[in-house]
């Protein structure tokens, strides 16, 4: 081990050895919200500059592993460069994940309960189509929808000019993680109960995505629920997942996640998760060349998103740096990488760097800690209700002559 690889493996040991001790301390809920909601944004933005590259890539153009915030791939050439342009991506901006993020969120401030497919197309379609908001991508004020890649685009054409049944819209879609990318919230406003997080996140994707995309959506959202319940690990994280996921996605999760059990730092994980996650993934191993089955329902695939951003936090023993870094050099989608592990580990408890979160909330010139307060806020309002909802149904239930819980 060369001395620089040292001193970095040396840090990320200490790194996680602190963590571990933070995460000894209780942490109340709207911690638990704010860390896994910034902590998303800020992977997402340290993802977005090298997303579609190989690790070998990534390594060769920073002069090494990235480490934190970098800039665009192509320079100041970023305006007009292909395949990328004209998106400026690097520099602390982030990208459409935290976007649809933070959409879902106003559309939950919006509702003020549970949300299903018909919310999708009610309020984040119209929300996507009608209101200028600040790109950091573009530089520019402009619709959210003209940043969306195409598989969100598709909620606009067939919800808001295709009228199609809300739970039936993602039919038809490419097969990819756009849905998952921002269904932490719905894990959230769940927090501590993975199984309702997965049936609120599977009907909210169904206006998006069918077959193992609309899967890892419901799997994501249950992560993130697993992960904020107190004393939780990344291993119960990984179990709950595996407790509800169907197919190919449990398949991949439970594959990559035992390979990542062997790794101590994502240096050493990097070739292996791929590897692991490879028969699952129909994309092949040219991400910018898909193959022709990729993107396709099944039932023997998975995304490779969610299974590789897992491992990591597994990798990193719940570690946000570590766990976050990782996903970023992996490469490929690693902006939705970074922004599925930065979820996961923000909700266990782990802290995300303040200089991260400041670089990138200036950088993108938005309020990371706002949609946390808000969706905070609706969450509490939601159990409020779920609790007056399951009290009534008990009341019934008992006037009926079923038994109690004391009986």
């Amino acid at each position: 081990m060369a001395p620089e690889e040292s001193t970095d493996h040396q840090q990320t040991t200490h790194s996680r050895q602190s963590t571990k001790s933070e995460q000894s301390i209780p942490h109340t809920l709207a911690d638990r919200i704010t860390a896994a909601l910034v902590g998303a944004a800020v992977g997402d933005a340290l993802g977005g500059p090298v997303e579609g590259y190989s690790p070998e890539q990534i390594a060769e153009r920073h002069g090494g592993r990235v480490r934190g915030v970098v800039g665009p791939w192509h320079g100041d050439a970023w305006r007009t460069a292909r395949p990328i342009a004209p998106y400026h991506k690097g520099d602390g901006h982030v990208t459409d994940d935290t976007l649809m993020t933070h959409a879902l969120i106003r559309v939950y401030d919006r509702v003020r309960d549970h949300l299903d497919a018909y919310a999708i197309a009610d309020h984040l379609v119209p929300d996507l189509m009608t209101t200028q908001r600040w790109i950091p991508e573009l530089e520019a004020e402009a619709l959210p929808l003209h940043r969306l890649f195409l598989a969100e685009k598709w909620l606009v054409a067939r919800l808001a000019y295709g009228h199609a049944d809300p739970r039936e819209a993602g039919v038809g879609n490419i097969v990819n993680c756009g849905a998952a990318m921002y269904m932490t919230p719905v894990g959230l406003v769940n927090a501590a109960n993975p199984a309702a997080a997965y049936a609120e996140a599977l009907d909210v994707a169904g206006a998006h995505q069918s077959s193992y995309g609309r899967e890892a959506a419901g799997v994501l959202a249950a992560a993130v629920a697993a992960a904020a319940a107190p004393g939780a690990t990344p291993d119960s994280v990984v179990a709950a997942c595996l407790s509800l996921a169907r197919d190919g996605t449990r398949t991949a999760i439970e594959k990559v996640c035992e390979v990542a059990a062997r790794h101590r730092d994502f240096e050493s994980a990097l070739g292996p998760l791929r590897a692991a996650v490879a028969p699952y993934d129909t994309v092949g191993p040219d991400y910018r060349a898909p193959s022709l089955a990729a993107r396709r329902p099944s039932r023997l695939h998975s995304i490779e998103e969610l299974p590789v951003a897992l491992g990591m936090v597994v990798v990193a023993g719940g570690d946000y740096r570590h766990a976050v870094l990782g996903a970023v050099n992996y490469g490929r989608d690693c902006d939705s990488i970074a922004t599925m592990a930065g979820a996961v580990a923000g909700a266990l408890g782990s802290p995300v760097p303040e200089e991260w979160a400041k670089t990138v909330a200036d950088a993108s010139r938005l309020d990371l800690w706002a949609p946390a307060r808000t969706l905070t806020e609706v969450t509490y309002e939601i159990f409020d209700r779920d609790v007056r909802r399951r009290r009534a149904h008990e009341q019934a239930f008992t006037a009926l002559g079923g038994r109690t819980c004391s009986d």
